[in-house]
């Protein structure tokens, strides 16, 4: 197979607002969704009476979301398979367990646990307790996008600018809450500009990003963003009510992060299993960490010209691109290179990273597929081309070829 077969047919450094709903269409609609539920919730929970909620919504929420935390955690460390990401998590359903415990008992034996939030939001106190609360929230997601990179210190610098912002508001003549009100935004931006670098990394090591799902870190940020939002709006315009939003909003965000620890696949968790099945045929390598994903990006070494041969050869003869879990590291089956230098090999030779070289070859069985059975189900093409699903498959060669399969047949004959 030569290099025009493997070169895609659109510009990959070219980003629209198209691709941009084709990626996130779906989290775009979920924003929206839930931006409208918020906004009713903030609008109508003013109607519910005072002493009702006080005493008695109140502290069953807060007893909601205690109990979601604590099975929460029994189920993330008894299947945390060894992932600090996962048992990080599980350490951060303990500490928001504890706090709602606190508010909890606030409620019963005060019976009014927002009475002083007055006087604390006159000095900024509330916005200090709520960056306190964004900032639990913000290590998982980290230690998911930059495994390794999270240690206690850089955990504490995170948390430092919110206490020098408290104490400058505290001292000096001016009014800082609005710098402790946004200042979540700045992890939040953090995040954004690590999702593509994860995203990338999950492209050079492997050909399907069916189980690699960036789109929930997406989700995610929304409800970050919108839980802060409300915070800052109760804490501004205080209506003690407001916090029934702010409270079914947490229980969402605890559940729904706590489904996707226990459920999704973690790419670099495969890819550590990858490399113990093939230990007998790899080269000891260091553990991956995103400082090796900047020295990866960095490497501008050039491979063989055998080994490219090689690798073309292989992939012609015994197509291993037709597997939907072809990874980087089965390569390792006819080159003996570790990752690093496999995935130099496809960006320095093809000038794209493993999951678009992959794709090439896939879209090109695709093609000889219709070719030769124009009538042939989309099922059995995405099957026998590789694909994972035919909806994967569609969108895809869409993407790659300007047509949808059936155009594609029909403007080839």
């Amino acid at each position: 197979m030569t290099e025009r077969s493997i070169k895609l047919e659109y510009n990959r450094n070219k980003h629209t607002f198209r691709d941009l709903y084709t990626n996130y269409g779906s989290e775009i609609l979920f924003g929206l969704i839930l931006f409208c539920l918020l906004v009713l919730s903030f609008r109508y929970d003013v109607l519910i009476p005072f002493d009702f909620y006080a005493t008695t919504l109140n502290p069953i929420l807060n007893s909601c979301i205690m109990v979601v935390c604590l099975f929460g955690a029994w189920l993330v460390f008894h299947h945390h398979e060894g992932i600090h990401a996962r048992k990080l998590w599980g350490y951060t359903l303990l500490i928001w367990a504890f706090l709602m415990c606190l508010l909890v008992l606030s409620a019963v034996i005060n019976h009014m646990p927002l009475s002083a939030a007055e006087a604390l939001q006159r000095h900024g106190r509330v916005l200090i307790v709520g960056n306190f609360y964004a900032w639990t929230l913000f290590h998982y997601p980290v230690s998911v996008l930059r495994p390794g990179w999270l240690n206690v210190r850089r955990a504490l610098m995170a948390l430092l600018p919110v206490a020098l912002i408290a104490l400058a508001n505290e001292v000096l003549p001016v009014d800082l809450r609005w710098l402790l009100a946004v200042w979540p935004l700045v992890w939040v931006a953090q995040l954004a500009v690590h999702i593509r670098k994860y995203h990338r990394w999950c492209e050079d090591n492997y050909s399907s990003m069916e189980n690699i799902d960036v789109q929930w870190i997406v989700r995610y940020i929304i409800m970050y963003v919108y839980s802060g939002c409300g915070y800052v709006v109760m804490s501004f315009f205080h209506n003690p009510n407001h916090a029934f939003t702010q409270q079914w909003l947490i229980l969402l965000i605890l559940a729904y992060t706590t489904e996707e620890v226990l459920f999704r696949q973690d790419p670099w968790n495969l890819l550590r299993r990858a490399k113990a099945a093939k230990a007998a045929m790899a080269e000891d390598e260091p553990e991956e960490t995103d400082e090796t994903m900047e020295e990866e990006s960095e490497s501008t070494d050039t491979m063989n010209e055998e080994y490219k041969v090689a690798l073309e050869q292989w992939m012609e003869t015994e197509k291993p691109y037709l597997n939907p879990k072809f990874c980087l590291l089965d390569m390792r089956d006819v080159l003996p290179l570790n990752r690093t230098y496999l995935s130099q090999l496809i960006k320095n030779t093809y000038g794209c990273n493993f999951y678009q070289f992959v794709t090439g070859y896939r879209i090109e069985e695709a093609k000889r597929l219709l070719r030769e059975n124009p009538f042939m189900k989309m099922q059995d093409v995405a099957e026998q081309s590789g694909f994972s699903s035919p909806t994967v498959f569609t969108r895809i060669f869409a993407k790659e070829t300007g047509f949808l399969p059936s155009e594609w047949v029909a403007n080839s004959q």
